[in-house]
């Protein structure tokens, strides 16, 4: 059938991953540095991914293409969900952590992380869990905390902290945290990311699963350099 099906300019495309995570339906995935339609038949021709690419290398095209096959990706999301980690893995255990200040192994000088729950790691967090009541979120691409010498003071302290890597996770996070902000009271979203652009795919999750969610949420942006730099404010 003749039907509108996305189109990938590979010249353009830089293998950062943010358009396969945005496609909710898995119909893009990252082969040899490239993306490409693996599955036209997952491809709903809604474009959620166009505007997670960061090279503009995604069109619509009107070509010749199988139908969408929605019960063939609801049966692979339901394969996936179910090849997730066990409810048994300790790493998955809901925990709310109590602080204390310490001292450094190195110089002894004071020293208090401000992570107040575990786990942290999108994949891993429990939607329900109980320190998502009335939470102010923070949702950060995991190389900030390592750029941003100051992440724990001026980001982690106060807020629920969640995880994760666009590029190298396989997840669809806005699915993940759609359930997140539907079930529970979220009073404010924060979103810390990179200046890379495949770090693009965090933010455009965030701004996915608020949208699903129905919900009016304050949110905001920051972005960190590779210098270490908030880069706005």
């Amino acid at each position: 059938m003749i039907r509108k099906i996305i189109k990938i300019d590979e010249e353009k495309c830089n293998g950062c991953g943010a358009c396969a995570d945005a496609c909710h339906e898995g119909a893009i995935e990252i082969i040899d540095g490239k993306a490409k339609v693996t599955r036209e038949d997952y491809c709903d021709g809604l474009g959620d991914c166009l505007p997670a690419c960061p090279t503009d290398a995604i069109s619509f095209e009107m070509r010749e293409a199988p139908a969408y096959n929605e019960a063939a990706v609801l049966a692979a999301k339901a394969k996936k969900q179910a090849s997730a980690l066990p409810c048994g893995c300790p790493g998955t255990h809901s925990k709310t952590l109590k602080r204390e200040e310490n001292r450094s192994s190195y110089d002894n000088t004071p020293s208090v992380s401000r992570l107040s729950q575990w786990p942290v790691q999108i994949k891993l967090v429990p939607i329900n869990a109980p320190y998502f009541d009335g939470a102010d979120l923070l949702i950060a691409a995991d190389c900030t905390a390592y750029a941003y010498g100051k992440f724990h003071e001026d980001f982690i302290r106060n807020r629920i902290t969640l995880i994760g890597c666009p590029k190298l996770d396989s997840a669809d996070y806005s699915e993940k945290l759609t359930e997140i902000i539907k079930c529970n009271d979220i009073r404010s979203v924060t979103v810390v990311r990179m200046e890379v652009p495949c770090c693009g795919g965090i933010e455009n999750a965030v701004k996915q699963a608020l949208q699903a969610s129905g919900k009016l949420i304050p949110w905001q942006v920051r972005v960190i350099s590779v210098n270490g730099e908030i880069m706005n404010s």
